[in-house]
């Protein structure tokens, strides 16, 4: 058991990371801000004039004020400051929504905070597009949480004394966490240097188009590499009418979707690594196959000519696959069987330790070998046979994780779309919207997807779907282990 000191050092530094995360969020809320001074933005300057100030102030008077020592910071401390980390960025967050007046409610503007850090991208707004620097706030909230703003922070933590480990098995997506150097702290200063460097490149191709603004070449950079898919026009991509913009964005989606170790791996000169990785070819079939099943479909059922179809199903798979959600053509008038290879690959997602949300093609992959196990042992029932990925066997205990986490998942899924039925809704409106809100998404069927937006459900519904968004942002049981007994209990 530990003593009440060890425990009151903890808990400060809990607090102390916190001030970190509202102090990075502060200072975040700069830029909108500065646009906004510049184009006379009135109500978001309003906004951005008492948050920004404020939110630097409390988060420098956490940081500086709560003192910490050198101490043991458990598993608990790690999946409380997780939790804590993205409760309190969407609740800070969803203040310039509100006090822009753009929103007449705290609960709306906490969803489309909500979806601004999980980048789930959706939103609840009923009248039309956010104000520019509205959107700048939130494509900046997508960048923030598209790598995760605690993988930023654990390359600090050694000066707080504080085991970046713990924290980041919490926080980063995927069954298995590999560190890319010796030190955790490395690792996450290495990742965030790929992060910006993808997104620089990815703002100096979209510029070299010729067809967007700075305005809006930064809101789709930001809403891409964090495969948050933010829009800036209703229209969507489709606005730009160039071939040559939607490759580029599909580009980075599909870079962003790729696990982030495996770049560190080619920068060291290990490119067999990455070749090699069975995540990442099965993730190239996945999406070279959805691609080819929409394409003919769209030429069976719908009577395009190839190239057209090919542009409509690549650009859609990518963008449901890695999870940005982005839109080009009215996906929900498609072929049924194109509607159902979206909806699949909406659940599958995209590969451990990247932006991309859902349940990952890792999870995947180990669930089709535990099938085929399954088939062997029932022709061979004294056979001992392990699950191998490649030519490595996979541990019971993260075989064990990765078959808890599935039926977990549609658990959530189930319950959750039960839950959004007493709206009154469809089914189809309330299985979309489960699965839209739990991958991270942000694209679904049925109403949501007529009406743009998620503003007719109840604002108890939204509160829901907010939560659902930031369980899905860490894969269920950071959230859900907070709700058991033994979690809280003195003796870990």
């Amino acid at each position: 058991m530990e003593s009440f000191e060890t425990k009151v050092t903890n808990y400060r530094a809990i607090f102390r990371i916190l001030g970190i995360i509202i102090l990075i969020i502060g200072i975040a809320e700069l830029f909108p801000w500065v646009y906004a001074e510049a184009t006379g933005d009135s109500g978001s300057v309003f906004a951005f004039r008492l948050c920004a100030p404020i939110t630097i102030a409390i988060g420098l008077v956490m940081f500086r004020m709560i003192k910490t020592g050198r101490s043991r910071f458990g598993a608990r401390e790690g999946y409380l400051v997780v939790a804590l980390c993205w409760v309190v960025a969407s609740i800070v967050g969803a203040f310039p929504y509100l006090l822009s007046g753009f929103f007449d409610n705290y609960i709306d503007s906490f969803f489309e905070s909500a979806s601004g850090f999980t980048t789930t991208g959706c939103t609840v707004a009923d009248r039309g597009m956010l104000t520019h620097s509205l959107l700048l706030w939130k494509a900046i909230s997508h960048w923030l949480g598209g790598m995760g703003i605690l993988v930023f922070v654990i390359s600090l933590l050694p000066a707080l004394g504080i085991n970046g480990q713990i924290i980041a098995r919490a926080e980063m997506p995927g069954p298995v966490l590999q560190k890319t150097t010796v030190r955790m702290s490395d690792s996450a200063k290495a990742l965030y240097i790929t992060y910006i460097t993808f997104t620089l490149a990815e703002f100096i191709l979209l510029m070299l188009s010729g067809k967007m603004s700075v305005y809006d070449g930064v809101i789709t950079t930001l809403g891409s590499i964090s495969t948050g898919g933010l829009l800036v026009h209703p229209q969507g991509i489709a606005y730009y009418g160039s071939v040559y913009i939607e490759l580029v964005i599909s580009f980075f989606c599909l870079l962003a979707a790729v696990n982030f170790v495996l770049y560190h791996y080619i920068l060291t000169g290990k490119f067999s690594y990455f070749v090699k990785d069975l995540e990442l070819r099965a993730y190239a079939i996945i999406i070279a196959g959805s691609t080819i099943i929409c394409t003919a479909g769209l030429i069976a059922f719908r009577g395009d000519s190839l190239g057209p179809a090919l542009r409509d199903s690549f650009f859609q798979v990518v963008s449901f696959a890695t999870t940005a959600g982005y839109t080009r053509t009215p996906y929900m008038f498609w072929p049924t069987v194109c509607q159902l290879i979206l909806l699949m690959i909406m659940f599958i997602g995209g590969c451990s330790a990247s932006t991309a949300g859902s349940i990952k093609v890792i999870r995947i992959l180990v669930m089709l070998k535990m099938i085929a196990r399954g088939c062997i042992r029932r022709v061979h029932p004294r056979s001992v046979v392990a699950v191998k990925l490649g030519s490595g066997s996979v541990s019971a205990p993260v075989v064990s994780g990765i078959t808890v986490f599935l039926f977990t998942y549609m658990g959530i899924f189930l319950f959750s779309s039960l839950v959004l039925s007493l709206q009154g809704t469809d089914m189809e409106t309330s299985f979309t919207s489960t699965l839209c809100m739990l991958s991270n998404t942000g694209a679904s069927f049925g109403y949501g997807a007529s009406m743009g937006n998620f503003s007719f459900y109840h604002p108890l519904l939204k509160l829901y779907l907010s939560a659902i968004m930031i369980v899905g942002r860490l894969e269920l049981f950071t959230i859900i282990i907070l709700f058991t007994r033994n979690f809280w209990s003195r003796n870990r």
